[in-house]
């Protein structure tokens, strides 16, 4: 194992607190996609537009006043860059650039910079298709840097990684899930060193890990998703703590709430984890209810799943019962995102559309159309912020609010 350990620095293990406008990984914190503080903007407009330099389907994440995100440029997409922006104004603060070690090849559709970075509020840490990985402070000083195709150099995926980093307590959690050298790393968040380091089924695997924390005094988990299905570990150790092995998709990721996991898995599956290393009790199933690639929610106590068809459908989470469905204008490759009793979802062509829930049908209370020019597409989902909507495309960073 190769690690760059760049500056050395003792840091309290603490458990990440995200302020009111705090969005620290993909689908904000604890992987729900749902902000309790943050404001869905009624009537979206432009705030600001800020510059890319190359590809990326990846989030931006907030931390305090800051927005991150990746990109990729180059012919071959081998420059890495990370940005550092303003978020009331859409300055650039500083930008980093770095050389991808690994495989830079993807599907045309995709890029290198399509996984989400991650923050504990303290620090940055991304990763990209190449599978390089890189930790830096708010201020922009490189901590350490991970060539793991240096360390482990069969991963083969032909389309391109894109699962994205998850972080609890001071392990992040890089899903590196393909055809050949499969796995998932818990990483020291301070040196970048292996903690542990778990086999996984040999298949491409886009979906990302999330977090199960069913109180506020038990210890966070994670939970893996493959096509095997679903497995929870423990981030100190990496040992297993319980498998579900019904299948899951390798797209969609799961999302949980205090007392339930809603796993992608013949549709949406309702697990309730038993401990004691049995495997979870199955709640409910509803087969119907198809997210294709997007992830689903769950806010004010119902479940809501949008298919390849962009149908919003709504479901209740104790019964697994249907309720409204609401048609949207697609096509969508990112997930639904909510704050309140609203919901945002952006089309790749670049409509905004905001769903008030609150209506007995569900409707689509406002929308706004992004300028995309040439082949710039929406790919990626969408972060919540204080009354803003932070988006990206390949081109573009977009900060909307009222």
């Amino acid at each position: 194992m190769k690690t760059f350990s760049i500056f050395l620095f003792t840091f309290h293990l603490t458990l990440f607190t995200a302020s009111a406008s705090d969005w620290p990984q993909f689908r904000g914190v604890e992987s729900t996609g749902i902000s309790a503080d943050a404001r869905v903007p009624v009537t979206p407009k432009i705030h600001w537009t800020a510059d890319l330099p190359g590809r990326g389907l990846s989030s931006p994440i907030v931390v305090g006043d800051k927005v991150f995100v990746t990109c990729a440029s180059g012919p071959k997409q081998e420059q890495l860059h990370v940005f550092c922006f303003n978020l009331s104004d859409g300055k650039t603060i500083w930008e980093r650039q770095l050389r991808a070690t690994g495989r830079t090849m993807t599907q045309a559709k995709t890029c290198v910079a399509a996984p989400t970075p991650c923050s504990d509020g303290r620090r940055i840490f991304a990763i990209w298709s190449s599978n390089d990985v890189v930790a830096f402070d708010l201020a922009g000083n490189l901590l350490w840097l991970r060539g793991l195709t240096e360390d482990y150099p069969n991963v083969s995926n032909s389309i391109g990684m894109a699962a994205s980093l998850v972080l609890i307590g001071d392990t992040v959690i890089a899903p590196v899930e393909n055809d050949s050298e499969s796995y998932t790393i818990g990483l020291d968040a301070s040196t970048g060193r292996n903690l542990w380091k778990m086999e996984r089924p040999k298949a491409a695997n886009w979906s990302t890990p999330i977090v199960w924390h069913p109180d506020g005094k038990a210890t966070p988990v994670a939970v893996l998703q493959s096509k095997d299905g679903l497995t929870c570990v423990d981030v100190q150790t990496g040992s297993r703590l319980w498998d579900y092995k019904e299948g899951a998709s390798t797209m969609s990721s799961s999302v949980a709430t205090s007392t339930a996991i809603y796993a992608a898995s013949h549709g949406i599956t309702a697990l309730e984890p038993q401990g004691g290393g049995a495997e979870p009790k199955q709640l409910w199933r509803a087969e119907q209810v198809n997210p294709g690639m997007s992830s689903p929610i769950v806010l004010g106590g119902k479940l809501y799943a949008m298919n390849n068809a962009g149908v919003l459908v709504q479901v209740d989470v104790a019964s697994g019962g249907r309720g409204w469905k609401l048609r949207l204008t697609g096509p969508f490759s990112g997930s639904p995102v909510g704050a309140g009793t609203h919901i945002v979802v952006v089309s790749e062509k670049g409509l905004v559309q905001v769903v008030d829930t609150s209506v007995s049908e569900g409707t689509v209370s406002a929308t706004l159309e992004l300028p995309l020019t040439g082949k710039d597409l929406i790919l990626s989902t969408p972060a919540l912020s204080g009354g803003n909507i932070l988006l990206r495309s390949d081109g573009h960073l977009w900060c909307i609010g009222d």
